[in-house]
This record gives C-alpha cells, sequence and structure tokens, in this order.
C-alpha cells in the first residue's frame, strides 16, 4: 500500500514563536510504517524541522539524488532490502544517521553499518530524540539517548493503515519474514504486546490465518473510533 506523497512542512514557528530547537533542518526519515513516520512527523515538525518521508529504499534513494538532508532516519527493515545498506552509504557520505527499529538487537546491525545512534521503537522521549537529533546535526549540547518516557502518540488511523496492509502481507503466499518482521515492529511501536507474541506465535499457513483474523479484530476498533 503506497503512502500519499508528503508535502514539505512548514519552515517557519508561528509570528512572535522563538526560535526552536531544530529549525532549518531538514530531515528524511525512511520507515515502512506509516504509524511510527506519523508519530516522528508530529514531533519534528512541532521542533521547527523540514521533513520528506520515503517508505523504501529504492525512494529514499531517489529523494537523495535531489536533495541532502541534515540528518537520515533509517529503519532497518523495508520492503525492498536492509536498511543497513542505506545506512552505510550515507555514513560513508558523513551523513549523521540514526538507525531505527522495532526488534532491540538491529542495536548491533546499525552501528555496524555506521549508523551515528539507533533508536528503538517505540521511541521513548520526543524531547530527548529532537535534544539528540539538535546536537547530532549543529554539535549543540551533549549527546544524549532519548531514554526518557514520553513518547510520541501516535494517530490511531495511520495505525489501522498499516495494520491493513499487514493482514494483507500476512497472508500472502510467498516468504512471510517480511510481513512478520513489518507487523512485529509495528506492535512493538502501538505498545501491542499480544499482537506482538502472536506474531512471535506464527509459524504455519493456520497460523497466518489466524493471525489475519486478530489483526481485523483491532482494524475494527480502531475503525469504531474514527
Amino acid at each position: 500500500m503506497p503512502f500519499p506523497p508528503d508535502p514539505m512542512l512548514p519552515q517557519s514557528p508561528p509570528q512572535g514563536a522563538g526560535q526552536l530547537p531544530l529549525q532549518g533542518l531538514s530531515l528524511l526519515i525512511v520507515d515502512d510504517s506509516r504509524f511510527t513516520c506519523d508519530a516522528l512527523r508530529l514531533v519534528l515538525q512541532r521542533a521547527g524541522a523540514r521533513l520528506r518521508r520515503a517508505e523504501s529504499l529504492e525512494i529514499a534513494r531517489l529523494h537523495l539524488a535531489f536533495r541532502r538532508p541534515d540528518l537520515a532516519i533509517v529503519d532497518l527493515g523495508l520492503p525492498d532490502g536492509r536498511g543497513e545498506d542505506l545506512i552505510a552509504e550515507l555514513s560513508a557520505e558523513g551523513l549523521p544517521v540514526l538507525g531505527l527499529s522495532g526488534d532491540p538487537e538491529g542495536r548491533e546491525a546499525a552501528l555496524d553499518a555506521g549508523a551515528t545512534e539507533f533508536l528503538e521503537k517505540p521511541i521513548a522521549s520526543a524531547a530527548g530524540l529532537v535534544r539528540l537529533i539538535r546536537q547530532l546535526v549543529t554539535g549543540v549540547g551533549a549527546i544524549e539517548k532519548p531514554d526518557e518516557r514520553s513518547s510520541p502518540p501516535g494517530d490511531p488511523l495511520a495505525l489501522r493503515d498499516d495494520l491493513a496492509r499487514a493482514a494483507t502481507l500476512i497472508t500472502a503466499p510467498g516468504d512471510p519474514s517480511y510481513a512478520k518482521a513489518f507487523l512485529r515492529s509495528l506492535a512493538r511501536a502501538a505498545g501491542d504486546a499480544s499482537l506482538e507474541a502472536a506474531v512471535q506465535e506464527t509459524h504455519t499457513a493456520f497460523d497466518r490465518a489466524k493471525l489475519a483474523r486478530l489483526i481485523e479484530e483491532r482494524i475494527a476498533v480502531l475503525s469504531a473510533m474514527a
């Protein structure tokens, strides 16, 4: 399910407002989850950053061919390959990169590929993330990990869209590895421990059908809230 194109976000704070911490910085978010991207966008837009989003390696490279961001946030599991490949390319060019994954074991892979730092989904602290990005790009302030417990809010409609995509992926023929990784990461980002456990226990086609029904139940709840 392709995402709609992202417009450029406002580049200036409201009239009379003070300088925002990420004012003037250009960031590229490479992640296939609309739920994660929307949460990050809300936090980073409010901090003054200009954002572009790509849901695949291919689209990210198209963006990069025309515009170089000040920093990239790159998810490790993407539909057309591994984020570590893009991290290695960008870090070799001297661009600061934050690796991103719902799997804490992704830290070592991201850092080995050249990531400046690693973020685990769900993002623990909105304020900590903003301070970390500002330090990495501008050198202002001490480097810190965003470990305060103040998670960015999530958009239930974005979560519903991601779940609908996951339901299609998990029942599609072929290797379900990407679908399971996408859904596991989404469940962690949404704080849905029971869905995450169900993904972990999915091994057969019958399990995948059960998982699809579980996803549909969650979609129905989110649709009723809309």
